[in-house]
């Protein structure tokens, strides 16, 4: 099992965990339910829609969570 950081490319998340895109769509990152591609890490998704570092380490570790389960 691959530990999901904030540096994980969105890819490369998408591939190991396909839950992530309900569970970031819920978070408010809709484009990668829309198909519009996107290219580069969780952490600058996350900033791109306007959060913080708080709610992001929060997305980490829901998302290791979600892995775990």
């Amino acid at each position: 099992m691959n530990q999901i950081t904030k540096d994980i490319e969105i890819e490369d998340l998408v591939r190991i965990l396909p839950k992530a895109v309900s569970y970031l769509s819920e978070k408010g990152i809709r484009c990668l339910r829309c198909g519009e591609p996107i290219w580069g890490t969780l952490e600058e998704a996350a900033k791109e829609k306007g959060f913080d570092e708080n709610n992001i380490e929060i997305f980490v570790k829901e998302l290791n969570e979600l892995q775990s389960n």
